[in-house]
């Protein structure tokens, strides 16, 4: 049995520490916060309550694998999943509408030849067929293998494959998600359908691969699921097997140095001078700690200064009408004015950025039926310290989905990139995406691996990067790589 040091309390270090703890390790995590989660918060105010990090989860498989590995009790018996159906509701910068099924092509493929007109659907399916050569292609080393130690074969290979596009008298294929957009769905609002999937990451389309195709693919090959009273409760469920599984958790406990002793990982040195021995030590993958090693020459350098969220909570009076989607994504008219803003130095655009609305149907999040609990949230450049003009104008963009919605605000909540820094630790709130293969490695992330022996990089800085499936996949990575060592290769 091993003495494993767990830096911090979020998603991929919890799902680390319970399969540790469950293969026999005496695990102790270290949370400099009070509470667990990392950014998977809740916010609670006259009996409404809020997600304030993810509103929604994809690829819930990882979850379940999680629950299955460690214990009796599946995650069904432990946090109630709900299937959103629809997927989503998008309504585009000419008042056009498309509300989308969740998991099912053709329906989506109706949906969408009804809203935009006819070969629209039929364009969007053909580029699913598409993405998912491109999932295929890159599932098992991205998401469930240790990034390999030739990681430059996928810095390189682009695995989309773009279809030939005649332009300016040559054949061109498209590298980026721009490009798909414009090339191969020839439709501004199916390029928004498409963009909006990056943009949520804080990635820009006009130069991310066109590998992240993968992103909107996983949304319609797995769906979108909702959890009953909130995502926190799959962060409480997560909890709850860890301690069931005799994880020990120091809270407010602030790891200030990884302890290295014969060039190995030996413990961590807490705030005050006391130091924790340990065997292992599992850390955040951006670092951050003193004794964290720095990253060689040849290895994949983090993703940085990547966008972080404004989160606006609304606590509405009047209940929500039935057959409302739970997700609504409003696209700017001002593609390029937000991507300015985000990208670039420009300021915010007048017509108002991309917002994402979510109107969650859950009892537990309203004090009772007459009342609504809203969020609104939309991307900003790390740092940044949004004031009420923006504010106002997410609310505004709002109001294209919720008509009214101004009349109905009983009080709301405003959550910005230093509320986001505060839970994390990340500088200025920032983010992590996903894991992208192409981009001359770009949107890989650090190996779980270390130059420190004994020392091991988890969550949404480390491979294979930011979201909540990720951070699931993250953890069991890490695990395998504690218990079987180096020569680990990830789930058969």
């Amino acid at each position: 049995m091993a003495r494993i040091a767990v830096i911090g309390a979020g998603m991929g270090a919890l799902a680390a520490a319970a399969r540790l703890a469950v293969a026999g390790h005496r695990v102790t995590v270290y949370e400099r916060t009070e509470t667990y989660g990392g950014a998977v918060r809740r916010f609670e105010r006259d009996g409404f309550s809020f997600d304030t990090g993810p509103g929604l989860l994809t690829l819930p498989a990882v979850w379940r694998d999680l629950f299955v590995k460690t214990g009796k009790e599946p995650l069904e018996d432990c946090a109630e999943l709900v299937q959103a159906d629809p997927s989503a509701r998008h309504v585009f910068a000419d008042g056009s509408e498309a509300v989308l099924p969740n998991a099912s092509r053709a329906g989506v493929v109706s949906a969408l030849d009804e809203a935009l007109g006819p070969g629209a659907g039929a364009r969007w399916g053909d580029f699913l067929v598409r993405a998912r050569e491109a999932w295929d292609r890159t599932r098992r080393p991205l998401l469930e293998e240790p990034l390999w130690p030739n990681w430059s074969v996928l810095a390189d290979r682009e695995p989309y494959p773009s279809v030939p596009h005649r332009r300016l008298l040559r054949t061109r294929r498209a590298g980026t998600l721009a490009e798909v957009g414009a090339w191969e769905l020839r439709d501004p609002r199916l390029a928004a359908l498409l963009e909006s999937h990056a943009l949520a990451y804080g990635l820009d389309p006009r130069v991310t691969p066109a590998s992240a195709a993968v992103l909107p693919y996983m949304e319609h090959a797995f769906g979108m699921w909702s959890v009953r009273g909130g995502v926190r409760e799959l962060a409480r469920a997560v909890y709850d097997r860890c301690l069931a599984r005799r994880v020990a958790f120091e809270f407010g406990a602030e790891v200030t140095r990884i302890v290295e002793t014969d060039g190995r990982a030996a413990g961590v040195e807490l705030a005050g001078g006391s130091v924790a021995e340990a065997d292992f030590v599992v850390a955040p993958g951006r670092g951050g700690v003193a004794g964290f090693p720095p990253r060689g020459r040849d290895e994949v350098v983090p993703q940085r200064g990547l966008p972080s969220r404004l989160t606006v909570l609304l606590a509405l009076r009047g209940g929500r009408p039935e057959g409302t989607a739970h997700r609504t994504i409003v696209h700017t008219p001002d593609r390029e004015g937000e991507l300015a803003a985000l990208f670039g130095t420009a300021p915010a655009p007048a017509a108002g950025p991309t917002v994402t609305v979510l109107r969650p149907q859950d009892p537990a999040l309203v004090p009772d039926s007459a009342h609504e609990a809203v969020t609104l949230s939309v991307v900003v450049p790390a740092g940044a310290e949004p004031g009420t003009d923006l504010v106002e104008a997410v609310v505004s963009v709002a109001e294209r989905a919720l008509p009214g919605l101004r009349d109905r605000v009983l009080w709301r909540e405003v959550r910005t990139p230093a509320d986001i820094a505060e839970e994390t630790g990340v500088e200025g709130g920032s983010v992590p995406a996903p894991a992208l293969a192409a981009a001359g490695g770009r949107l890989l992330h650090p190996a779980n691996s270390t130059a420190l022996s004994g020392l091991f990089a988890v969550g949404g800085w480390a491979h294979p990067g930011g979201g909540l499936p990720h951070a699931g996949m993250s953890g069991a990575l890490v695990a395998g790589l504690v218990v079987e060592g180096p020569e680990f290769r990830g789930s058969q």
